[in-house]
């Protein structure tokens, strides 16, 4: 008698294995389609994370070229400073204020951050990204435009602005 170990099944397979199989054992019945549903649903789930992982080593990435102590956290929190958008960081990164008050700190530790008082409400604080942090901001900018824009190149623009569309429908 032998034994057999058999290999892990990739998502993309048990999510196809599981739509077929669904759609071969009853085609025209309403579970059948909403098993295929479920299966098609679950396929997007895991390519979202595969996605989703690459974006964060992106930034992990990108955090290391702008400083070497810099997190990805950190990172996207300066990404808002830099852009303006220091009021809504909370929000766009769905986050605690806390977190991000540490980051900033951080930020401003690492040169990267200068914050002043705000002259219309001297209780407020501006944020603004400094000079160094900017010019590397931007390097590391290029860079990561130069691999999407290779992943992408065979994209129309028509497919592009689809999935932009999709993926906003889907952040909703």
């Amino acid at each position: 008698m032998t034994a057999t170990t058999a290999e892990p099944a990739s998502a993309d397979a048990v999510a196809s294995a599981g739509t077929a199989e669904a759609t071969a054992a009853a085609p025209n019945t309403p579970d059948a389609a909403a098993q295929a549903r479920e299966g098609a649903i679950l396929r997007l789930e895991q390519e979202l994370g595969g996605v989703i992982g690459r974006i964060r080593a992106s930034w992990r990435d990108a955090a290391a070229e702008v400083h070497p102590d810099l997190q990805p956290l950190g990172y996207q929190v300066l990404v808002a400073i830099a852009g303006g958008k220091a009021t809504a960081i909370v929000e766009r990164l769905q986050t605690d204020k806390s977190a991000v008050s540490r980051q900033v700190r951080h930020l401003e530790d690492l040169g990267l951050v200068e914050s002043r008082p705000d002259a219309d409400d001297r209780r407020a604080r501006v944020l603004a990204a400094t000079h160094v942090a900017r010019e590397r901001l931007a390097a590391a900018r290029r860079r990561y435009q130069h691999r999407m824009s290779d992943r992408l190149s065979q994209w129309s623009v028509d497919d592009l602005g689809r999935a932009s569309d999709v993926l906003r429908d889907l952040a909703r």
